[in-house]
């Protein structure tokens, strides 16, 4: 069935609730542990429709946001999930309370009963209407976002569609289109400075009322820290500022010197890697799309089976279009035990990685759809960008075929951004603690911390306020994930990390490293972070000695990169 096709009709929540309700009493009542399995297994059938069409209005809302149909199922569901949570903490209450406890950790692990008493602490009836609202906050930000039309040169574009203007090789071209981008942040930046302090004072009240001393240890709990602690983290952050911030920065020096322009970098001039320009997808979207079928049906008979039916069955919508959201994103629809990506193609180098990127998640999801319980089909967040930002490295065997000419180009500026992102990812987190240790800052004080901790991790980007917004240090509101999903962005690092494991290995035996992925991405969610990483064989970006080591092959390489004959 293509995506198109899929059916759409609004639940009624009051029948949700009842049949939630009555599953969780008939499994009470269970006399034996295949009777209780058996209400088990048609909970999760059930709750699988439920979520699709949740998913499905959610998706075809960020394909066009001006949809009067789906803007309306949004607001539904953000009311409504806050009071289906009541009646999914009931059943979660029953399992962990259950008498064959220990006969579903027989069957399916103790994990399943590890993240219920995370959800446990993660709920209580009183926050429903602080939910509501924070779903109604980060669905306006996302709505103010997409709703975006930039004048420029003789055009008016979306955020999506501006980065190509940014990225371009004429300084003053460039510049005006940082300038214009930044206006328009700055223009909005009341809504965007009110929203933000809504939301932090919503989710610090919340884990007020839940028992603990503000946001932070909430935020972790929902987002399933089920194997490391905020202790774990300050030592990453450590290493990341005593390994990768030098590196980055004298990767940088470098930048500046290659493209002429004085350091520190100005913000119009960090992402430019090279004179003549930054590594161009050879060809149009559908070329990109053909190149990737090649690439994973080369790649193995799993993958290319995979990305055949996304094609097949429509699972992709890439295009930039107006009112789309803007970003990139893969989620699953679980009914038809299919993935689905988002993305917004716009002519540069990040078209390439999201058919690596988003599939990385997507092929992950493929391999362990038919899972039992369902939530073992995926991973922790950290988990889960481990396959996406590895995938990215293993999309280096067709550069040549995505990038054309412009291949070398694209090998040196994604290792190099690998190791730049990670000083900028561990700044995000770091930020979010400040913020939610301290929801008394007001906007101001909010920006002030943002630029401090810039001087910190990003000391290559001058701050002299040349550029509205980007000049004044204040971008992090351009960041979803603050906004939407609180102490998410570390993820992305910790997984940075691994996906470097990944890549040394791929510089000494491509077919090794593929088999340490598959062996990864084969056992879904069904251990935590830690674990699945012992049971393929690879080190855990805690241990400073994996940082150290990955930081320094990285930087070896590019040392010795041959730029020969780039401008």
């Amino acid at each position: 069935m293509k995506f198109s096709e899929m059916p759409y009709t609004r639940p009624d929540p009051e029948a949700v609730k009842s049949q939630l309700r009555e599953l969780t009493e008939r499994f009470k009542r269970a006399g034996t542990y295949e009777q209780a399995k058996a209400v088990f297994l048609e909970k999760e059938e059930k709750e699988k429709i439920v979520d699709t069409l949740g998913t499905l209005a959610y998706v075809r809302h960020s394909i066009d946001t001006r949809d009067e149909f789906y803007d309306g199922e949004i607001d539904f569901w953000d009311e409504v999930e806050p009071e289906l949570e009541e009646y999914e903490q009931e059943w979660i209450d029953a399992m962990l309370e259950s008498p064959f406890r220990g006969d579903f950790e027989a069957e399916y692990g103790r994990l399943l009963f590890l993240n219920a008493e995370i959800e446990r602490k993660t709920f209580s009836p009183e926050i429903i209407p602080d939910l509501q609202k924070e779903n109604e906050l980060t669905s306006e930000y996302d709505r103010l976002i997409a709703s975006a039309q930039i004048p420029f040169e003789d055009g008016v574009y979306t955020l999506s569609q501006l980065v190509p203007f940014q990225d371009d090789p004429d300084d003053a071209r460039r510049f005006a289109a940082w300038k214009v981008k930044g206006q328009w942040f700055k223009d909005n930046q009341p809504q965007l400075d009110r929203i933000y302090d809504d939301l932090v004072k919503i989710r610090d009240g919340m884990g007020r009322k839940l028992g603990y001393d503000g946001y932070t240890q909430l935020g972790y709990y929902r987002m399933e820290r089920n194997c490391w602690t905020k202790e774990d983290i300050e030592k990453f952050r450590s290493a990341v500022q005593k390994y990768l911030v030098p590196v980055a920065d004298s990767i940088m020096r470098a930048q500046a010197e290659r493209i002429g322009r004085p350091y520190p970098l100005s913000s119009s001039d960090e992402n430019l890697k090279f004179r003549s320009g930054n590594p161009r997808p050879a060809g149009t979207a559908d070329d990109i799309l053909e190149q990737g079928k090649k690439f994973y049906d080369e790649l193995s008979p799993e993958t290319g089976r995979f990305f055949r039916t996304m094609l097949d069955e429509q699972l992709m919508d890439v295009l930039s279009t107006e009112g789309k959201e803007s970003g990139g994103y893969c989620t699953t629809l679980m009914e038809y035990e299919r993935p689905f990506i988002f993305a917004n193609f716009n002519g540069t180098q990040g078209d390439v990685e999201v058919v690596t990127h988003e599939a990385g998640h997507a092929f992950a999801y493929w391999m362990n759809r038919k899972r039992i319980p369902t939530e073992y089909t995926d991973p922790t967040a950290e988990a889960c960008e481990v396959h996406s930002m590895s995938m990215e490295f293993f999309g280096w065997r067709n550069a040549e075929g995505f990038f054309g000419a412009d291949a070398r180009k694209f090998k040196y500026s994604h290792l190099a951004s690998a190791i730049t992102f990670i000083p900028y990812g561990t700044m995000v987190d770091h930020f979010q603690h400040i913020v939610y240790e301290q929801p008394e800052l007001s906007p101001a004080e909010r920006h002030a911390e943002w630029r401090r901790l810039m001087g910190i991790y990003m000391p290559w980007v001058r701050l002299d306020g040349e550029i509205p917004f980007y000049g004044d240090g204040e971008f992090w509101q351009g960041q979803i994930h603050i906004y939407q999903s609180p102490f998410y962005y570390i993820d992305y690092c910790l997984a940075q990390t691994v996906a470097l494991e990944f890549w040394a290995m791929m510089q000494k035996d491509g077919a090794n490293a593929w088999k340490h992925y598959m062996a990864y991405t084969e056992q879904g969610g069904s251990r935590t972070f830690t674990e699945l990483l012992e049971h393929a064989g690879l080190a855990t970006p805690f241990d400073e000695a994996c940082l150290r080591e990955v930081c320094r092959t990285a930087a070896e390489w590019l040392e010795d990169y041959d730029l020969t004959g780039i401008e």
